[in-house]
Formats: structure tokens, C-alpha cells, sequence
């Protein structure tokens, strides 16, 4: 007779418990990692590896549960299996009365894909896992071009590390934050997909042209794609509305400012805004103005006072032992009231890397998010950047605003998207 492991419990972190109560099936707060390889997937080896890749990361083999006072992870057997892609994208993977792993590998022809429950854990943490998957996909289906010597798996933090929860670490019980103050900012409205599907448009460019566009601009990579997407949504703006201001919610990886490894959330978002109520809107004003705003958001100050200010509810003795569901409520309000200043967002995963042996084998990343606005989702691998929209709505306009003043740049673009008629 075998014996059953014990249960395990793994409280939310900070930054995870915003997302079980405003889940829904226009948010259902999934994102997509894509990496394309050079050949065709194979699903039995891709299997293999997904197999092997638990053993590091058994905390994302969990489901989620509901307390009397907190939402929490709970260890379960089930085992997650590899199926060719075969339903929407970032479709929900979390339902409150099923018992299910809040992750997915799929594939379609030469691409992987990972879909996360963003309460599991963050673009980083997410990133960390798929680059263990292809390392040992790549090296047991290319185990003789290895010879004796296979790279090295450079992802290396322990059980421990990986299950940190950084924000409680790193909580310094100062609470005397300032008041932030909620602006109501420009909303992006339109006609939405049928069946709460989302709109994929993936624009893959040369990263040396990216930033020699940027360098003429005297600017970074990410605040002149910043700028760009502020100019896109400019152009569509009624006049009437440009008195409210264009707010972009940027996510911050904290592990840049704080030691963490962890493999769950560690991450803050900022707020970059910009007021079109000036009578000559120019590239390079926005581009000044958003140097500015990033110089003033990225500091660790800033960044701490973010941190406490998640950890504070938990920390509250009266929340608690205020019941989940009152919790929810309160969670649900704030989320409603924060959406209320928001726009669209921007996320800049960054330059990935992998060990230079698996290189070859890889052709490009791709990232993007389940959307109820506008997203821009954008990351790099050699000399391949890749700036996916994802949008709920079926008009295109700010999109193609935004890719083709690149290509008046000289920018030369490939476009792809999921549903044809753009």
C-alpha cells in the first residue's frame, strides 16, 4: 500500500491575493510565455521535460483554495500534461469549485507555450520555469550534438529560495505611506471580441534598429516604446478627452531593487501619465516627460513604500479576521477604483538569455496578458524584439498607429496575429 504524501498549505503572497476575487471571464488574469524553436515540437519529449522541470519547481504543482480568512495553495498529485493548443488564448485557468493546476503547457507546430494563473506567480518566476522546460527539452532531443558535456542549467536557486515570499521579507512595517490619489484617467473603449477572446498582434523587429532609433532620441529602449504607445493613443483620442490624462500601469520586477530568486510574485507596477491639453504634442516632449516620470517611479524608496503598502492588509489585525468574502468585496472595490486611473498597461520583460549551447535551437520569445484595456508586452532574445498588443476589443487602430510609425522609422516589422482580418 502506497502512501499518500501530506498536504501542504502555501499562504498567497502580497501581490497574489488582488487576483483570486476579481477573476473573471472577460480578466481571467492568465499570461502567455511563446518560445519558438527551430523545429517542430515533439510532444513526447516535451513531456519528458515538463516531467523533469516539476521536480524543480514542485511548488507550482498546487491548486487553489478559499479559508474562512485567506485564499490558499493546497499540494495535489495531479500531474500536468502536455496537449497541442486547443483553446483560446489565456483562457481562465482558475475556477473556484474545480480542483485544478493553475498552469498549462501546450504547443502548436514549432512553439511552446506556458500560461500562468498570475496569482501563482510573476513574469520573472514564470520565465525561470519555461527556461528549465527548454533546457531539458533541447538537450534530450538534441542529446548527441551535446557529445559528453551538456550546458549548464543556469537556474540553480533551492526549494526555499524559490518558495520565498519576498514581499513579507522584505517588509519593513512602515505604513506612514503617502496617500495615493486616484485620477481618472482616459479610458480606450471599442466593440468587444465575441466569446471574451483576445486580439493578438506580434510585431517582431530588429533589436539593433530599436535601439539605434532610441539613441537618437537620446533615450532608452523601453521609455521611447513607452513614448511611442502614448503618441499611438493620442492619435485616437476624441478632442473632448483630452482632458483627462493617458495613464500606462508599467509592472516592475522588485528583484532588480531587493535580493529575491523566488519563483512566485515580486513585482510592483507605476503609474506613467501624460496630459494631452498642450496645443503642439510632439514625440520628443513625451519622450522627456516619460524620462522624467521613470527617474521619479524607480527609485527604492518609491519601490519600498509599494511593498508596504501591499503587506499592509495583511498585516492589519482587524483584516484579518474579517471574513474572505468581506474581503473580496473590499479587494473588488479597489481594483474597480484603481482601474479607474488606468488606461493601458506596459510590460518590458526584458533581454532573455539562455545558456549559449541552447541558442541555436531557439529562434524567438513572445509574451503577453489576458486584457480587459489595451497591452503591450514586449522582450528580446538575440537580435530578435518582439512588441505584442493584446486587446479585448476588435478595433486596431492604436496598434497599427503604433507599428507604423515605426516603419516610417525605417523600422522593417513582421507582423503576426491570431485572428486574420486586421
Amino acid at each position: 500500500m502506497t502512501r499518500k504524501k501530506p498536504v501542504e498549505w502555501t499562504k498567497l503572497d502580497n501581490a497574489a491575493k488582488i487576483f483570486p476575487p476579481n477573476t473573471n471571464g472577460k480578466d481571467t488574469k492568465v499570461f502567455r510565455f511563446v518560445s519558438e524553436l527551430r523545429d517542430e515540437v515533439d510532444k513526447n519529449i516535451l513531456q519528458r521535460a515538463l516531467d523533469k522541470t516539476m521536480e524543480l519547481f514542485p511548488l507550482y504543482r498546487c491548486i487553489l483554495r478559499s479559508g474562512v480568512f485567506w485564499y490558499y495553495f493546497e499540494s495535489t498529485e495531479l500531474k500536468p500534461e502536455v496537449r497541442e493548443e486547443h483553446k483560446l488564448l489565456c483562457s481562465t485557468l482558475y475556477h473556484p469549485n474545480s480542483r485544478n493546476l493553475l498552469f498549462e503547457v501546450t504547443y502548436y507546430r514549432k512553439r511552446i507555450n506556458l500560461e500562468m494563473y498570475h496569482a501563482l506567480t510573476d513574469g520573472t518566476g514564470a520565465l525561470g520555469f519555461l527556461k528549465t522546460l527548454l533546457y531539458y527539452y533541447i538537450t534530450d532531443k538534441y542529446l548527441t550534438d551535446f557529445g559528453e558535456k551538456l550546458p549548464k542549467l543556469d537556474y540553480d536557486a533551492s526549494f526555499s529560495q524559490k518558495n520565498d515570499d519576498s514581499f513579507l521579507k522584505h517588509y519593513t512595517g512602515n505604513n506612514k505611506s503617502n496617500k495615493i490619489r486616484i485620477t481618472k484617467a482616459f479610458r480606450i473603449t471599442g466593440r468587444r471580441m465575441i466569446d471574451n477572446r483576445i486580439r493578438v498582434i506580434e510585431g517582431v523587429m530588429p533589436v539593433k534598429g530599436i535601439l539605434e532609433l532610441s539613441h537618437r532620441y537620446n533615450t532608452t529602449l523601453t521609455i521611447y516604446l513607452t513614448a511611442l504607445f502614448f503618441m499611438a493613443i493620442y492619435q485616437e483620442m476624441p478632442a473632448r478627452s483630452r482632458r483627462y490624462p493617458v495613464v500606462l500601469s508599467v509592472p516592475v520586477n522588485l528583484r532588480t531593487y531587493f535580493p529575491s530568486v523566488t519563483a512566485r510574485n515580486f513585482f510592483g507596477t507605476i503609474h506613467i501619465t501624460y496630459k494631452f491639453d498642450k496645443e503642439n504634442v510632439t514625440l520628443e516632449n513625451i519622450i522627456e516627460e516619460v524620462k522624467a516620470s521613470f527617474a521619479k517611479a524607480l527609485t527604492e524608496e518609491n519601490l519600498r513604500e509599494h511593498m508596504n503598502r501591499l503587506s499592509a492588509l495583511e498585516h492589519n489585525a482587524f483584516m484579518r479576521v474579517v471574513p474572505l468574502y468581506l474581503k473580496d468585496k473590499v479587494l473588488r472595490f479597489a481594483n474597480s477604483i484603481n482601474d479607474r486611473g488606468i488606461t493601458a498597461t506596459l510590460s518590458n520583460v526584458g533581454k532573455i538569455t539562455v545558456a549559449e549551447e541552447l541558442s541555436p535551437y531557439l529562434r524567438m520569445f513572445n509574451c503577453f496578458f489576458s486584457a480587459r484595456r489595451p497591452q503591450i508586452g514586449m522582450c528580446s532574445f538575440q537580435d530578435k524584439l518582439v512588441v505584442s498588443f493584446a486587446s479585448p476589443f476588435i478595433g486596431t487602430d492604436i496598434q497599427k498607429n503604433f507599428f507604423r510609425m515605426l516603419s516610417k522609422e525605417g523600422i522593417d516589422i513582421t507582423i503576426n496575429t491570431n485572428i486574420s482580418e486586421v
